[in-house]
């Protein structure tokens, strides 16, 4: 969807006082990444900036420091944090800059970042119906687009984990043929690969091919954030919690201002359910509650947390709230919920909600 111009012709411009909005007309690219090293005794200090050269606008900025003894750990530290940080900041740019076009001169990418705008409004049941819409548009513009099936795809499987719909037998097949479709497009598209093997993992319950799927992306792009995410949740189900913990701390550290960081905090919350850490997993819930009161995955961790920690007058509030929210909801439906491989991962959860008051 995009390229990066060649060393040999950027650093053309180096030690050069050049508009940005020149280089881009010159070098035919919408964005640029510039940047300084500067020396004082046995210190580095490396400066970074991405501008968009069309607005000159800048989109990211950041500053490292290091010693010469440790340079090349401060090279990798720079390169993670570049890769990590533009990724999601062009992807914002573009989204922006995709809503500013008229509906009806869209070509299958736009209308696909118009989707990402709406799947990225986690809160809200309708702009998810929204962005499968659009997914399923911009495949109907290009039945070869990979990452437009892995999100769509995906799309059931949100839906699902906030309760917004139950499964059919209808979605499974659905979420199946759709992920399965992305991957035989292109098997090198870690943004699919992520997206499908999440669906494939969370709708479907195929918790090892999902995790296999989600293994292949960071292979092909270890600094995608949503990949360790949703790595974290598939290894939560898998019952290895510790593994899972590392995931989402990658992942948070990679993309702070992620739009998905209370999916990221609740499933930290979980895993830390899963290895007893009760005091832990209510203070991630509690943080993942405050970008959203109504998350029901949080709430459902979050009752479970301070049940089995003995807070059963907070378990029972929390409890309270979401059966206003879904009151339908029974201990019962937790394992489609909550798919855990071990029956030994489920019975704490489970327990911890009988304790604070949802009916079984």
């Amino acid at each position: 969807m995009g390229f990066v111009i060649a060393r040999n012709s950027s650093f053309a411009y180096k030690g050069r006082a050049v508009d940005v909005k020149q280089i881009g007309r010159e070098l035919g690219v919408r964005y640029v990444l510039e940047g300084s090293v500067r020396k004082a005794g046995n210190r580095l200090r490396i400066t970074g900036q991405l501008v968009d050269t069309a607005t000159g606008a800048h989109l990211w900025a950041e500053r490292f420091d290091g010693g010469l003894s440790d340079v090349f750990d401060l090279q990798d530290k720079v390169t993670e944090s570049v890769v990590g940080a533009i990724a999601p900041a062009v992807e914002k740019a573009e989204i922006q800059r995709a809503k500013r076009k008229p509906t009806e001169s869209f070509d299958a990418y736009t209308v696909y970042l118009r989707g990402l705008a709406e799947l990225y409004r986690f809160t809200s049941r309708q702009a998810n119906e929204e962005a499968l819409r659009l997914f399923n548009s911009a495949i109907e513009l290009d039945p070869d687009f990979a990452s437009a099936y892995g999100r769509a795809a995906s799309c059931y499987a949100y839906a699902k984990g906030i309760d917004w719909i139950p499964d059919t037998a209808n979605d499974i097949a659905e979420v199946i043929r759709l992920a399965k479709r992305a991957i035989e497009l292109d098997k090198d598209d870690a943004v699919a690969l992520a997206a499908s093997g999440w669906a494939l993992a969370y709708s479907a319950h195929d918790l090892e091919l999902g995790a296999a799927l989600i293994d292949r992306a960071l292979v092909l792009n270890s600094n995608l954030a949503e990949a360790w995410f949703l790595s974290g949740w598939v290894k939560t189900f898998l019952g290895e919690p510790e593994p899972a913990l590392e995931r989402f701390v990658r992942a948070m550290r990679l993309n702070p201002l992620d739009p998905r960081m209370m999916s990221m905090r609740t499933g930290t919350a979980y895993a830390h359910f899963l290895l007893g850490r009760y005091d832990e997993s209510i203070s991630w819930a509690a943080m993942a509650l405050q970008d959203n009161p109504d998350y029901q995955p949080g709430l459902r961790i979050s009752a479970a947390s301070n049940a089995m920690a003995g807070r059963l007058e907070q378990a029972h509030k929390v409890v309270a709230r979401l059966r206003r929210l879904n009151p339908a909801l029974r201990v019962s439906h937790l394992k489609d919920a909550v798919p855990y491989r071990r029956v030994e991962d489920l019975s704490p959860y489970g327990e911890g909600l009988r304790r604070a008051g949802l009916p079984e």
